[in-house]
């Protein structure tokens, strides 16, 4: 009888994740998922139950990773305008293709997630322009349009610097 393989829910979830962004929704099936951590695709349905459930774990903890990211981005950014950028191109490797980004939000507890975040990082953002209304009101803009510089990057369209955008929301 063969030894019975274990693997962290991370690990497997790192794996959907990288499925997800490289290939979409399609490219994960227990099968896929299987076959590239070693584990048998039985012992994957037996975990998880459905691949939705498999694959909406991989998202929720994804956004907590993010979260935490977040978190750690937004001690270290300085409390300036300067910092707001710099917080940004903290989590620029998280905001660029990703199956977060891509991550279908439908599902009312990913929307919930991805929501949390936003108002986490535009947070983040407001008291670093300033604080008060005007500056939650210039986060949101911001967050807007890095998320859309993101998204344009990929389709290799960089129209503008960020810093540049604080400066006239200024």
């Amino acid at each position: 009888m063969g030894r019975r393989r274990t693997i962290p829910d991370a690990d497997i979830y790192r794996t959907i994740r990288r499925q997800l962004a490289e290939g979409g929704d399609k490219a994960v099936a227990f099968s896929s998922v299987a076959r590239a951590t070693g584990l048998a695709a039985p012992t994957l349905v037996q975990r998880y139950g459905s691949r939705e459930a498999m694959v909406q774990a991989a998202l929720l903890d994804g956004w907590e990773l993010l979260a935490a990211a977040t978190e750690t981005a937004a001690e270290t950014a300085p409390m300036t305008a300067k910092g707001a950028v710099a917080l940004l191109k903290e989590l620029e490797d998280w905001a660029g293709p990703s199956a977060l980004q891509a991550a279908d939000l439908r599902d009312a507890a990913l929307r919930a997630r991805a929501a949390a975040w936003r108002r986490q990082v535009e947070a983040a953002l407001a008291v670093r322009l300033g604080g008060g209304a005007k500056a939650r009101e210039a986060a949101a803009m911001l967050f807007a349009a890095w998320q859309g510089q993101a998204l344009w990057t990929r389709a290799e369209e960089r129209a503008f610097r960020l810093k540049d955008l604080v400066k006239r929301l200024d």
